[in-house]
Formats: C-alpha cells, structure tokens, sequence
C-alpha cells in the first residue's frame, strides 16, 4: 500500500538484537523493523523561507528551531538539490516522545518525501549517506512501509516480503526512556543475531518466528521504568493478543493481533482500564 507522503508512521522493531559495538560507542543491531498506520502528520506549502509550526497532543517540548529533525531534513534536501524557496511546514505530533518507535526520524523521513515532491526534487535513497547523518533510525524509516533488516548502526537495510496483515496495539504507560540511559545499562553488546526471516510467513508463522527472537534493549529499559513491564503483562493478559513485545529502547510495548477488530477491542479495554497511557490500535503496514 502506498505511503500518504505526509504520514510519519510509527517505526516497530518486532525484533531488535544487539551484536556489537563499534569504534565511537556505536552499537550495532540486527533489527526486524516494520511500520503502523498510525504517526505524526505533516504538510507544506511553498514559501518564500523555511518554517515550522508544531500542534497536536505531543507538541510540548519539540523544537520549532535547528534542533528540530524536519528543519534539519529539509535544510539537508536545500542544500543537496540546490533548492533556493522555503516551505511553511506543520507537524502534527500524535506520537509520544523518546517511545521507541522513531516518531523525531519518521518525521525527517516523512519531510523528505513530502518536500521533494512540494519542490519537485529527487528525494534522498534509504542508503544515501546524508540520510544517515540525520539520525540512525531515519534511513529505514525512509524506508517505509516497506520492512526491512536494519544491520550496522542504522545503514544497512535489506528489503524484506510483505508480512501477513495483523493488527497491533500500540501502549506507552506514559513515561520516557531516553535511548542513551537504556544503552549505558546494556549488561553486554556482543549478542547474537536474528535469525533469517523466512519467505511466506503466515500470521502463525510470524507469531512463532518472533517468539523465538529477542528485544535485547527490553531488561536495561524494564530497570529503568518498571512501567513497560506492567504494560507487557497487560498486553499479555489480553484475549485477542497472541504476542506482546517491547518496540525499540521502550518505553512502547506492541501487542499482535490476528486483525484490526480485536486489536480496536484490546485497544479500548486497555484504554478504559489505565486513563493514563497512551493507546493506539493500528495495521501493521506492508
């Protein structure tokens, strides 16, 4: 299905393996990265400069300056395609920050698709250098819908076949796990690798594949907020839910769910349950 240029959907990691660490304190990941139908939004027109507005539930504490991950994006395609007009820009942020789930490098990913078609420009590629200096996530969300094994830091993807349409239900308890802390309480870095995804998984299949997988980043992220594991056994609990996993540094946990009925049913017994966490059912993209 087609990405909306303008969506920033939430980057999943269904599988996230740590294998290593390289020279200059990178980690290296072995990563099944997927995407939901839900995430921030933005849009733009042209201008004569470049601006940012920032609105939604999640709007507090983002940047509207050059700490902002959209104004570093688009500055990057300006310079690069030699672009001299600006763009009037808002981003709408529906996705909880520091969560897990890539919203700051969905959203330069989504800027980039959405302001090379507005100034009528090649777009950056996935394995662009540039893109990774944006950020090490912003590549394979650059990526999306489709999903990808993300190895190295960040730059090597490999486009993998459609999954089996599922549903998911998305829970932050409402907390804030800063990736750096999560990776400092890393015991070890030299784990071992994901396993091949196999060709034509099924639901069941994708649900017993990812059974036998790991988020290594899940214990050092439970020590830091308590909450995620509250939120697994949760999920866990759920009729409806046949796998619940923790997405990216946390504080996000994912349930799956066969389709998008029982996913709007786990998501409205949960939302009822705990007022203060933020939930969202979505389709898992392909």
């Amino acid at each position: 299905m087609p990405l909306d240029k303008g969506l920033a959907p939430a980057k999943i990691n269904l599988a996230l393996h740590v294998t290593g660490l390289r020279a200059g304190g990178y980690h290296l990941l072995d990563s099944l990265v997927a995407f939901a139908g839900v995430g921030d939004q933005l849009t733009a027109l042209p201008a004569a400069e470049l601006t940012i507005e920032v609105t939604g539930p999640f709007s507090q504490g983002v940047p509207v300056d050059e700490g902002n991950s959209v104004l570093r994006a688009a500055r990057m395609l300006q310079a690069a395609r030699g672009v001299t007009q600006g763009a009037k820009i808002r981003l709408t942020k529906t996705l909880p920050h520091a969560a897990g789930i890539g919203s700051g490098s969905s959203d330069a990913a989504a800027a980039l698709r959405l302001l090379s078609q507005v100034w009528g420009v090649e777009n950056f590629a996935p394995t662009d250098p540039e893109v990774l200096e944006l950020g090490a996530d912003v590549p394979v969300c650059l990526h999306a819908p489709v999903p990808a094994r993300m190895r190295g830091i960040g730059e090597d993807l490999e486009t993998l076949p459609a999954l089996p349409s599922c549903g998911l239900v998305l829970v932050n308890p409402g907390v804030e796990v800063p990736t750096g802390r999560v990776f400092d309480k890393l015991e070890r870095s030299d784990n071992s690798g994901m396993d091949a995804v196999p060709a034509g998984l099924d639901y069941a299949g994708l649900v017993e594949w990812l059974g036998a997988q790991r988020n290594d980043l899940q214990a050092p992220a439970e020590a830091i907020a308590p909450e995620i594991a509250r939120a697994l056994k949760r999920l866990r609990a759920m009729p409806g839910v046949d796998l619940a996993l923790m997405s990216g540094s946390g504080a996000t946990c994912i349930g799956l769910t066969r389709d998008m009925g029982r996913a709007r049913q786990v998501a409205r017994a949960i939302q009822l349950s705990e007022m203060g966490w933020w939930v969202a059912p979505a389709p898992l993209l392909n």
